[in-house]
């Protein structure tokens, strides 16, 4: 006879954000619900040459203003600052004593862990390639001499701040945190894989608290030529604020953003010991490869069913139970056909039936950040019984026929979310969420 293990409950206790359409949760939702645009003309550094000359960025913005010891964390870059007041939010949002040596919210600092989908640092581009220019110009220095000289211009710790994983250290200064602490970059899929992993460590008893979400920044001049280069971003110069365009026939690619989102995933034990509120619970998550192509999905959409089929298996529910469906979304010509493909062939005559929408058309793409920033609005979605939408879908693909609801929210009950992200490389992840009971 099989032996079935028990696995602790996991519930979601907090939640934080920092992204284009705002610093904090309350004010990004009111946006989304509103349907506003976080997109303009780039301003972090002169886009103008570029075949996108718009982005979606985090503005006016300083990390510093939400803790008292800046200075522990002053050579942090781009993608750690949004974590950091991501951060900050999700733990006092779930009770979470952060910059002391003595808390005194009943966790136990060698059970609580920190697990990110987090990027590379932004690269400090105007002195590295004028160090480089300088190299060959002339001097013809060799490498070594090249990487003092470059290295010697650019900011202090400037070469360790481009570790992935400092994202996660810095919020282990900020919390005190000494438990399992992994990072991982699978791309847009990464912050989606963070929060499913840290389910599963609280599943089966490695932690009590988790920390999960992602960060990420690649607002620069080489991630703005990389995927210029891949075709993925739109070049819809004249009208950035309508560029997002998910599942519409005139979409032409996805909108570069960044931010940070944060969640507090904590056993349900540790969360009725704490006495804090529970906003939804965490039951499934599915991950899978699709083992086809570096920079497309598989025609059939092969890795994405898999990865929603186990994540239904894994919550124990089937097609009919998930109440809502938000999308990755991105605005490009072939994630945006595949996944309404996947859709359909795991639900088949169901999926017409449920809401699919993406914020993508009002985040912009948070890369590393985007699934945990999204995960938020599915936690939003049950609480106030409310669908976001997608905007700019006013001439919908003939070929794509689900329920995306078009250009305003949808007040209905939900009472089952699914989390969709799909990555650069074949990675899929699923994660599915329920009215905590």
């Amino acid at each position: 006879m099989k032996t079935e293990l028990k696995r602790e409950r996991v519930v979601i206790t907090g939640m934080g954000i920092v992204c284009p359409l705002g610093h904090d949760v309350e004010t990004a939702w009111k946006a989304v619900l509103a349907g506003k645009s976080g997109m303009a003309k780039t301003t972090i550094f002169d886009a103008s040459t570029f075949p996108t000359t718009f982005d979606a960025e985090v503005k006016n913005y300083d990390f510093a203003k939400y803790i008292k010891n800046p200075q522990l964390h002053k050579h942090s870059d781009r993608g750690s600052g949004f974590a950091i007041g991501a951060t900050v939010q999700a733990c006092r949002h779930a009770g979470i004593d952060i910059e002391t040596d003595e808390p005194a919210d009943g966790i136990d600092r060698s059970r609580l862990g920190i697990y990110l989908g987090a990027g590379e640092g932004s690269v400090d581009n105007d002195v590295f390639f004028e160090a480089l220019i300088k190299a060959w110009n002339g001097e013809r220095m060799n490498w070594g001499k090249w990487a003092e000289v470059a290295f010697g211009k650019m900011k202090p710790m400037y070469e360790l701040e481009q570790e992935p994983n400092m994202p996660a250290a810095h919020i282990a200064v900020l919390t005190g945190a000494r438990g399992p602490t992994r990072s991982c970059l699978t791309a847009c899929a990464a912050s989606t894989q963070a929060v499913g992993e840290a389910m599963m460590m609280i599943r089966r008893g490695d932690a009590d608290v988790m920390i999960a979400g992602g960060a990420h920044s690649m607002i620069h001049p080489l991630g703005l030529t990389g995927f210029n280069r891949l075709t993925a971003l739109s070049t819809r110069n004249d009208s950035p604020e309508t560029a997002s365009r998910p599942f519409s026939a005139s979409r032409d690619g996805f909108v570069l953003g960044e931010g940070a989102a944060i969640l507090i995933f904590e056993s349900l034990r540790s969360a009725k010991k704490r006495g804090v509120e529970i906003l939804a619970e965490v039951i499934g998550y599915g991950s899978s490869s699709d083992a086809f192509r570096i920079t497309d999905m598989h025609e059939e959409g092969r890795g994405a069913i898999q990865a929603i089929v186990w994540a239904l298996a894994d919550a124990g529910i089937n097609e009919r139970q998930v109440d809502y469906i938000n999308t990755h979304g991105t605005s490009t010509m072939e994630n945006d056909s595949i996944e309404t493909k996947a859709i359909k062939a795991v639900f088949k005559e169901e999926a017409k039936n449920i809401p699919a929408s993406s914020v993508k058309s009002m985040l912009g793409h948070l890369i590393g950040a985007a699934g945990a920033a999204e995960l938020i609005t599915c936690v939003l979605a049950i609480r106030d019984n409310i669908v976001p939408p997608t905007m700019n879908l006013n001439d919908r693909d003939p070929e794509l026929d689900l329920d995306y609801v078009p250009n305003k929210p949808r007040k209905m009950q939900v009472d089952v979310a699914m989390n969709e992200s799909f990555g650069f490389g074949g990675q899929n992840n699923v994660v599915i969420i329920k009215r905590f009971e």
